[in-house]
């Protein structure tokens, strides 16, 4: 239940629920986050094996992007936007929350999003072929668990909301067992460089989690999104670097 919980909330895909998933249910699948992004770098890494057969390496990145947001219903984009356009607001951290819930994005939210999208396209198209379909299913389970990893270890800015469901349920244990499982799809595939990239996701979600926490006096579902998003495209150059500089027997 807690993974089909974690799917149905991460992604469009379409779940079998006998009964209406409740509140408690649906906090404590953050423990399936991560499990949740191997399905999603699954069916990433497949359709990348079927579009390099009859496309160019630009083309099929490009089409990956696409898919990525359109499986997850362009949630954590959606948190991305609204976290930017909350950082430009030069108010108190309760108005910048209130920027936040407006619906309509702001101009910072627009162009942080394309730089987003940019930086995460290039970086996907430079990826070696031969660690294409590995950094694929990486990626999504890597920030998947980062944002278990915020959840459990920064306060929740508001009251109420969803995020406070999920705030709620993390415990130490959860935590832990989201971490094996990134450990076990980072260490066989990667070996040594796949620890170097949790850590160096690590620190990345560190610096924005505490500047965010700095903004908005704690974190929001939104902020959730935005630290998938950079966790993401953190993999994405992580991979890159070490690749391109032959470093740790990636290349």
């Amino acid at each position: 239940m807690k993974f089909l919980a974690a799917l149905s909330f991460l992604t469009i895909i379409p779940v079998p629920r006998r009964r209406e998933v409740s509140s408690e249910q649906l906090g404590s699948s953050i423990v399936c986050f991560p499990v949740a992004g191997i399905i999603i770098g699954l069916i990433l890494a497949g359709l990348y094996w079927l579009l390099r057969l009859v496309l160019p390496p630009a083309v099929v990145s490009g089409l990956l992007l696409v898919c990525l947001v359109v499986l997850t219903g362009g949630l954590h984009l959606d948190g991305f936007v609204d976290t930017c356009d909350g950082i430009a607001s030069h108010k108190t951290p309760e108005a910048r929350r209130q920027v936040m819930r407006d619906s309509r994005a702001g101009a910072l939210g627009m162009v942080g999003v394309c730089c987003l999208l940019i930086v995460k396209y290039v970086s996907l198209n430079s990826v070696p072929e031969n660690l294409m379909m590995t950094t694929l299913v990486l990626m999504p389970v890597v920030s998947r668990w980062a944002m278990v990893y915020a959840i459990f270890a920064y306060p929740y800015a508001r009251p109420s909301g969803l995020g406070k469901v999920f705030k709620q349920a993390a415990s130490r244990r959860r935590l832990a067992i989201a971490t094996l499982v990134v450990l076990a799809v980072a260490i066989p595939w990667f070996r040594l460089a796949g620890l170097v990239i949790m850590l160096g996701v690590w620190v990345i979600v560190v610096a924005m989690a505490a500047y965010l926490k700095r903004k908005f006096s704690g974190l929001t579902g939104d902020t959730y999104g935005a630290i998938n998003e950079v966790a993401e495209v953190s993999v994405l150059i992580l991979v890159c670097l070490l690749a391109y500089n032959h470093w740790l027997g990636l290349a």
